[in-house]
């Protein structure tokens, strides 16, 4: 997995790299130190988390944040700031980041941030790279149906074997985890497409019927899909 770490102060820059490094150090860091440099990487990889410094010479963390959210999608973001101010943290709560972390940074509360990125990410986890095929899989094929033997067909593993080596690198079994992530486009398409009747969203997320998503969004996210619109749109 790949991390992007942007902070025009050198030391911060390389006491987040080390800390996140310690913690996973499989994951692929890359820092820069302005909005520019953060583009320029951007470009030519697909970050999956991103930390980005409020402060940033040329083009604002907040703004940067903002051009790679049309870059990338699925890019999720952690903003980190020296100042406690309303209308950045306003602004960033408007912009969907997963946390705003306060300099200097407090290990426990980055440890924290993290782990609410797993809760959204267990793939993040991931290390072999069967596991990451299978993962690649599911993500390109969610809306449609999709099993076990499917996917092990797909990258030439044997079903049981597979299974028992998702369990143990997400943490989740392989259903669960095509769930969770079928739940997570589909709070994506709530928000992004409000004028979609939820029997639609279910359809394009993969469930096999609108009863079974609404089942699903309920015991995952604790209200139902029409209540999640409501709050968040």
């Amino acid at each position: 997995m790949k991390v992007l770490v942007v902070d025009d102060e050198y030391l911060e820059l390389e006491q987040l790299t080390y800390l996140v490094k310690r913690k996973y150090p499989y994951w692929e860091v890359y820092t820069a130190e302005d909005a520019a440099q953060a583009k320029k990487l951007a470009a030519v990889h697909l970050f999956k988390l991103a930390f980005i410094d409020i402060h940033l010479p040329g083009q604002s963390g907040l703004d940067l944040v903002h051009t790679l959210k049309q870059l990338h999608p699925m890019m999720t973001f952690i903003i980190i700031t020296a100042y406690q101010d309303f209308e950045y943290a306003k602004r960033a709560i408007q912009l969907e980041v997963l946390d705003y972390l306060v300099k200097p940074l407090i290990e426990s509360e980055l440890d924290s941030a993290l782990q609410k990125f797993i809760q959204k990410h267990p793939e993040a986890l991931v290390k072999s790279s069967i596991i990451q095929e299978a993962i690649e899989y599911i993500h390109a094929n969610y809306g449609q149906k999709i099993s076990l033997h499917d996917i092990a067909e797909a990258i030439h593993v044997n079903p049981a074997y597979l299974s028992k080596r998702f369990t143990e690198e997400t943490g989740m079994h392989f259903k669960d985890y095509v769930i969770h992530y079928r739940i997570e486009k589909a709070k994506e398409l709530l928000i992004k497409r409000p004028d979609w009747p939820v029997a639609r969203i279910a359809e394009e997320t993969g469930f096999a019927s609108q009863h079974h998503f609404s089942n699903s969004f309920r015991k995952y996210v604790g209200m139902t899909p029409t209540q999640y619109k409501e709050k968040y749109v």
